[in-house]
């Protein structure tokens, strides 16, 4: 399986690496595992939906 670093993941999806790590260590993106100190995130993992926005709210 192919895997992106936190960085890579922010960058598709248009956030920070810190809001990445968040989505990682609470467990809303499925496949994601923790090599040492490094997140290892599916190349096809989906962006988790932000439950602050209107948006985000009205598709849970």
């Amino acid at each position: 399986m192919d895997y992106m670093t936190l960085k890579q993941a922010g960058e598709k999806w248009g956030v920070t690496p810190r809001w990445i790590n968040y989505y990682c260590s609470s467990g809303r993106i499925p496949g994601a595992v923790k090599m040492g100190t490094v997140w290892l995130i599916p190349k096809n993992a989906e962006k988790p939906i932000d439950g602050r926005t209107k948006k985000g709210k009205d598709a849970k």
